[in-house]
């Protein structure tokens, strides 16, 4: 992590559009050079952040996530920025359009979905574990591959995830009621459970299926 001052930090912002902020300040910006910075404020005094920092949580993550062949942003520099008691991690974008985006179309919508479990299963099997997995933090590329974005809060280990950890990580996918309509809604949800099984070591794939159909209801 390198520490800059004020006057860098204002040099590497001028011209930078607001994408996200809140009561606290500036949370995600597009620079005038096209790419991102996305600032890490530590909430409290003592917690994980003050020895592990959330952005390189997000750059170490980028790594991981490389390593299994999972698209995501790439990570230029990690820095500390003393002035306004942040950090921020400065990153080329994954391009392309969220599942929140894509799924009020109703064009390809049931490729979208059956492609959606494929990835998740491909995450799972391969040992990532996104508490914040949701509708917008994966990005359909324009090469039409699944990745993942915002992924501060993603833990990867080396096996395939534990089933209970995989019914979590459902739970949080499901939190919203107009995402669990649009995945499960009627017949919908055939689909994407299928996307899922198919992704799934043939061993695998009958007993997780079950246990799925029984969270989803």
């Amino acid at each position: 992590m390198q520490a800059i001052d004020h006057s860098t930090y204002e040099a590497l912002r001028k011209g930078a559009h607001v994408l996200e902020a809140d009561g606290s300040g500036d949370k995600v910006l597009r620079l005038a050079d096209g790419r991102m910075l996305k600032l890490f404020r530590r909430k409290r005094l003592l917690s994980s952040a003050l020895f592990y920092p959330y952005a390189q949580r997000f750059a170490n993550n980028t790594k991981a996530l490389e390593q299994r062949d999972i698209p995501c942003p790439t990570v230029i520099a990690v820095y500390r920025i003393p002035s306004i008691q942040r950090d921020g991690v400065y990153y080329n974008p994954l391009e392309g359009a969220t599942v929140r985006q894509l799924k009020t179309s109703p064009e390809e919508t049931e490729t979208l979905r059956f492609q959606l479990g494929r990835f998740i299963a491909r995450l799972h099997e391969k040992g990532v574990y996104f508490r914040s997995l949701h509708f917008g933090n994966v990005v359909l590329t324009p090469d039409n591959t699944l990745g993942l974005i915002d992924i501060a809060d993603l833990r990867c280990q080396k096996g395939a995830l534990s089933e209970s950890k995989r019914l979590r990580n459902f739970a949080h996918l499901l939190r919203y009621k107009e995402d669990r309509k649009w995945l499960l809604g009627q017949d919908a949800g055939n689909t994407f459970l299928e996307g899922y099984r198919q992704g799934l070591p043939a061993n695998r794939q009958a007993l997780l299926i079950e246990r799925l159909r029984k969270l989803i209801g």
